[in-house]
């Protein structure tokens, strides 16, 4: 006798990071689902619960186009202050976020969303708080050349040169990265995909 087919996963997100990051707890999806919803943030809506609620929607868009599948999804929002900054599309963008963070604090939120086969959502917030160093104008505009930092929440990819910059992360390498590894261990686990 065969037990039940095992759940398909899938991953609500078309970054490869985040498809190197789940292979680091042994998983790869069955299928990548990118969510297309509104990233635009409610009026004077707050860094951490934007994170949370675009997971959430995430998730919920690929559950939809995927129904009686284990959908997992995530969002990563750079923080300054209350100030939400914009995945750097352009130069400019890039050059404004890192002339922003350059010498401060910020945090950084990435939370998980995974929604069960019954369509039951559970999400998870991990938050780090990120330092960089105080980057010259020389500094900037070599990183900006290498051009990392293109479509990036903040304009920086900790993976790439920026780490080389940053003098202090309290948090999650991974989370910072853009899909903290413990929080989504424990929704998986959560929701009953096996994980060893």
């Amino acid at each position: 006798m065969t037990g039940p087919a095992p759940v398909r996963l899938i991953l609500a997100s078309a970054s490869p990071r985040r498809l190197e990051l789940l292979a680091r707890l042994g998983v790869t999806p069955d299928s990548v689902i990118p969510a297309e919803i509104d990233e635009t943030p409610h009026k004077a809506e707050i860094p951490d619960l934007y994170a949370c609620r675009m997971a959430a929607e995430k998730a919920a868009a690929a559950a939809a186009a995927a129904p009686g599948c284990l959908v997992l999804a995530a969002d990563t929002v750079v923080a300054a202050g209350r100030r939400i900054l914009p995945k750097t599309e352009d130069e400019a963008e890039a050059r404004a976020a890192l002339s922003l963070l350059s010498g401060r604090r910020h945090r950084v939120h990435s939370a998980v969303a995974v929604t069960d086969a019954q369509g039951r959502t559970r999400t998870r917030l991990s938050t780090s708080l990120v330092a960089f160093k105080r980057l010259s104008s020389e500094e900037i505009a070599a990183y900006l050349a290498g051009g990392e930092w293109r479509g990036k929440a903040g304009g920086y990819a900790i993976q790439g040169r920026a780490e080389a910059l940053m003098r202090m992360l309290s948090g999650s390498h991974s989370g910072v990265m853009g899909l903290p590894l413990y929080e989504t261990r424990t929704l998986l686990r959560a929701a009953g995909y096996p994980l060893g």
